[in-house]
């Protein structure tokens, strides 16, 4: 009773504790460092080695937290591998990933190896010990942060062949290092143990490496069940922290039982049977796109408490004195990293420019390299806690120093799209209007609020004098001719807006449509009885007798979506974005991982209208009419190619 109460107070302090490190993070990105550095600070301050807030009992007392959050990290980096985005570029990834993993796992086991002398855990271990510690922490070092790479490519707005390759590296990575991990730690797990290597132990682990994919899954078609259950998403999320909480603690249960009754090791690896879990359900589920929801939102709670208490566990005496060896391990691993990913690179022809860059995306390491790190921790408490913080220490060394090489390869590579003022959404986001008035000079106004580049063009100059405006670029139009068209930009405007008389309006029609056929043209028409001419050349038609009326009768009809196209909804938009990222060819819309704020309400091919189901495919040039938030709209552009 006494152990409940205790480990009950324990938990209620570090809830406080947690929602304060929540707040530090915050103040540590707004100064552009990672949130889970903030996490880990407050936690070092919190910790026994500073203000004593969580003391050792208590980090002892609250391990469960580790167990039901490292289960979590494994659902996550599983859900991020989605076969089909990275299909057409499997090649590229396996030659990297391969050629990577290979030279990281060499260079930094063999550095940690030559200095094992000089880290206090290792001194008294012997050769063989020495080595499999090496290799178990060579490989924890291999894992990348899809979480932190993919925050930069939003950031950048980054589209091109190296940032695919780059975060399909990133992402199946951590299945290598996983699978890797459980490997090594079966070996160390033997070496320590004093079992015999032969033909029978190595059957042995082949073994326990294929249950565990046998487990995960089972695990992974429980979850879509309960993916496909019609329950409220966060008691779905609780499910699947029990489920990933029972899957840890069910293992060790099962290696005790067949150890004390048996005399057999059987050691399965939680966190590949976690992984697996959530590889299935994303690329299995018919409830995908809510299974990752699920997995976002409920990420970032699990990461405050699971880094915070990784924070307070460290060793901060062991820490000072290995902090010159963890830099020279980060210097080995950068190195591991070039040579690997530069063969693999130009193995896969590659331009050298691009190849020499890959190694800048790599660096940064969060969710699965921790846990992995507090995995050896609870795995191998004689010396694990050690183990861990020597890890942790180059860790965050990556974290911090990762992002900042990233942006400068994105930026190098010209593959950054980041918002100018003409460049919001896809699309040329140039519009030229004909015609000034008041009318004209509001939607020049309301178009530049949106991030458009507008110029007013007029055939009278007295009105272009009587309507000048700091905020409107406006330019005398003396004729209706195509050269005098060519001397605004028309070439790269992406809509022309009539607003003229209908005679001077189909004139200027008739250039637009013959020589800039891609543009949109809107045309507010005077007189009913030229309807049909302008529809023939393609424009969109505003008529003011009825344009008041008809919007009326959307307004009563249906207000939210009026409201939506008027843009009176509060960080909603409605936009038509091209796609033109080859990757997506021939995939099923059914199968695009698309935010779920986000839908798709027209698809326009070559000239004609489609039908918008789940089995279309899409094609490169198709024109998608895309309803959602901003911050979902301009993620969603970012996969369809710029």
């Amino acid at each position: 009773m006494a152990s409940i109460q205790s480990m009950f107070l324990f938990l209620s302090g570090f809830i406080v504790i947690s929602l304060a490190a929540k707040q530090v993070g915050k103040y540590f990105k707004d100064y552009k460092l990672p949130l889970i550095s903030g996490f880990l600070f407050t936690g070092i301050i919190a910790g026994p080695y500073v203000l004593g807030l969580i003391g050792s009992d208590a980090v002892k007392s609250l391990s469960f937290i580790d167990q039901i959050s490292l289960a979590f990290i494994a659902f996550i980096a599983g859900s991020e591998i989605y076969v089909e985005e990275f299909r057409s570029l499997f090649k590229s990834i396996r030659k990297v990933t391969a050629f990577m993993a290979v030279t990281t796992l060499t260079v930094v086991a063999t550095v940690i190896f030559l200095f094992s002398d000089q880290i206090p855990f290792m001194g008294a271990m012997s050769l063989l010990e020495r080595i499999g510690v090496s290799l178990l922490a060579g490989g924890i070092l291999c894992a990348i942060s899809p979480s932190s790479t993919v925050a930069v490519i939003k950031e950048l707005r980054a589209k091109g062949p190296f940032t695919q390759i780059s975060l399909g590296v990133t992402v199946f990575m951590d299945v290598i290092v996983v699978t890797l991990f459980a490997f090594n730690s079966s070996i160390v797990d033997a070496i320590f143990k004093d079992v015999g290597f032969n033909l029978w132990f190595l059957i042995t682990l082949i073994l326990e490496i294929g249950a565990s994919v046998v487990l995960g899954i089972a695990v992974g078609k429980l979850m879509c069940v309960v993916t496909g259950l019609r329950i409220p998403p966060k008691v779905k999320a609780i499910t699947y922290l029990v489920m990933g909480y029972m899957v840890f603690s069910g293992t060790h249960f099962f290696e005790e039982f067949m150890h004390h009754q048996f005399a057999i090791e059987v050691v399965f690896e939680p966190l590949l049977i976690c992984m697996i879990a959530s590889f299935f359900v994303s690329n299995r589920s018919e409830n995908r796109d809510e299974f990752l929801t699920i997995m976002e939102k409920t990420s970032m709670p699990i990461y405050v408490i699971f880094f915070t208490l990784t924070g307070a566990s460290l060793n901060l005496e062991l820490l000072s004195s290995v902090w010159a060896i963890a830099l020279t391990i980060f210097i080995a691993r950068v190195g591991g990293l070039f040579v690997g990913s530069f063969a693999g690179g130009m193995l896969d022809g590659q331009k050298a420019k691009v190849s020499s860059r890959f190694w800048m995306s790599f660096i940064t390491q969060a969710g699965v390299g921790l846990g992995l790190a507090k995995e050896v921790s609870v795995s191998f408490p004689e010396w694990g806690d050690e183990f861990a913080t020597l890890v942790i220490s180059v860790i965050v060394i990556n974290q911090i120093l990762g992002p900042a090489f990233f942006k400068f390869a994105i930026i190098s590579l010209k593959e950054s799209h980041t918002r100018k003022s003409d460049s919001l959404y896809e699309g040329k986001r140039k519009a030229v209007i004909f015609g000034i008035s008041g009318q004209s000079a509001t939607l020049a106004l309301q178009l530049k609020s949106h991030h458009w580049k507008v110029k007013i063009a007029c055939p009278r100059r007295d009105e272009v004098e009587e309507v000048m405006n700091s905020e409107i670029e406006v330019h005398p139009l003396p004729d209706f001719e195509l050269s005098t068209i060519r001397e605004l930009g028309a070439e790269k405007a992406g809509a022309f807006v009539f607003m003229l008389s209908d005679d001077e309006n189909y004139v200027l029609c008739e250039h637009i449509y013959e020589h800039y056929g891609e543009a949109t043209m809107i045309v507010l028409l005077n007189e009913r009885a030229n309807y049909d001419k302008f529809k023939e050349l393609g424009c969109l038609i505003v008529s003011p007798s009825t344009a008041i009326i008809s919007l009326l009768d959307h307004f009563v009809r249906s207000p939210s979506g009026a409201s939506l196209l008027l843009g009176m909804e509060d960080k909603q938009d409605i936009v038509d974005i091209t796609v033109r990222n080859p990757n997506l060819y021939g995939v099923y819309l059914k199968d695009m991982r698309l935010p779920l704020d986000v839908l798709i309400v027209s698809l326009h091919r070559h000239g004609r209208n489609l039908d918008v189901h789940g089995n279309i495919k899409f094609q490169v040039g198709d024109i998608v009419t895309i309803v959602g938030s901003e911050e979902s709209l301009e993620d969603v552009t970012i996969r369809f190619g710029v």
